[in-house]
């Protein structure tokens, strides 16, 4: 596997849960707060389904970017 397929990689099949702590509608970029390991998780704008804000509880799929995991294909639960 080549290094851009391994970053493309979705770490597992079930959807993560998490509640949405910070997210900067103008700079499109924020931070979801996982419910049961407590780790916080860098969300791009690209990276939603639906549109978030602030204490929304959301689903979401990791995936390895540049600086770490990202939340993808972000949802409000």
């Amino acid at each position: 596997m080549s290094t851009f397929e391994s970053s493309r990689c979705i770490f597992n099949n079930i959807m993560n849960q998490g509640t949405v702590k910070f997210f900067n509608d103008s700079k499109g970029f924020g931070f979801i707060k996982d419910n049961n390991s407590n780790q916080e998780y860098f969300v791009h704008v690209s990276g939603l389904v639906d549109e978030i804000r602030e204490n929304d509880e959301v689903v979401y799929d990791l995936q390895e970017g540049r600086k770490g995991l990202n939340a993808i294909n972000v949802k409000r639960a």
